[in-house]
């Protein structure tokens, strides 16, 4: 092997930094002979070796990108000039990085897609659990009322002869239950409103709350704080309001009971 086969073996492993002090000094020297063959071999080895360091990708890659890094490889392999001598290995090894990074920005965006979904259904779990502890705690007050003898009923009578009668039952404590059956389903952008009306001069309709009935017609509301007791309160009323309330009645009452 000629003096100058040596040298040109060794260009690969100088563009990588990965020679003793002694050789690479004889390479370096060698260089500023003004070899021409082994200094285009080494610019071509350099060339590649700056691809390898950026090769990997730290985002995830659209699929258009994946194609022009793709064509853009091939394009540049074919593009090396003919008398170009980079071993095989080192374009193998370019691939093989290549695919190796489109692969692990495959897997990273899949993964965090399954994370994502999982974070979607967790605060979905945890919504319906938080609707299911208020429905609880609802009902649980609402018997509470129903059932103790301190409860004081009031009804409710309909403005329409065809409507059934409501009724009211309020506790000191616990609060204030509505209910009634096979009452009217507002339209779909009107509601019912709950209103509270105080025994004190000059005082205006409270809204308490908004309500639509279930489907099978039956309307329970629950306030369990009204603002006002039962003893300064006047009357209870229920009025049907655009979605979302009133802070004013813009209606009659549907039904209307009297405190007392």
């Amino acid at each position: 092997m000629s003096t100058q086969d040596q040298y040109r073996e060794l260009v690969e492993a100088y563009a990588l930094g990965s020679l003793d002090a002694a050789v690479q000094a004889a390479m370096e020297e060698h260089l500023r002979s003004g070899c021409q063959e082994c200094a285009q071999a080494l610019e071509e080895a350099r060339w590649l070796v700056t691809r390898l360091a950026y090769l990997a990708p730290d985002a995830t890659p659209s699929d258009i990108l994946k194609g022009r890094l793709m064509q853009t490889a091939r394009a540049e392999t074919v593009s090396i000039r003919p008398k170009s001598r980079t071993p095989i290995w080192l374009w193998a090894a370019a691939a093989a990085v290549l695919v190796f990074a489109l692969y692990n920005a495959r897997e990273a965006y899949v993964l965090r897609e399954k994370i994502a979904s999982l974070q979607k259904t967790t605060a979905a779990t945890m919504q319906d659990r938080e609707k299911l502890r208020s429905q609880l705690q609802e009902a649980k007050l609402q018997a509470m009322i129903m059932t103790d003898p301190k409860s004081q009923t009031f009804a409710l009578p309909a403005s329409e002869k065809d409507w059934p009668q409501m009724k009211a039952m309020w506790h000191d404590e616990y609060g204030l239950c509505v209910m009634g059956h096979e009452i009217p389903m507002p339209k779909s952008n009107r509601t019912l409103e709950l209103w509270l009306m105080p025994k004190t001069p000059g005082s205006k309709p409270m809204p308490l709350m908004t309500v639509r009935p279930n489907q099978d017609g039956s309307l329970y509301v629950v306030v369990a704080h009204p603002p006002e007791d039962m003893h300064n309160t006047k009357w209870l009323a229920i009025t049907e309001e655009p979605a979302g309330g009133s802070s004013q009645p813009t209606g009659a009452p549907m039904w209307m009971g009297s405190i007392s």
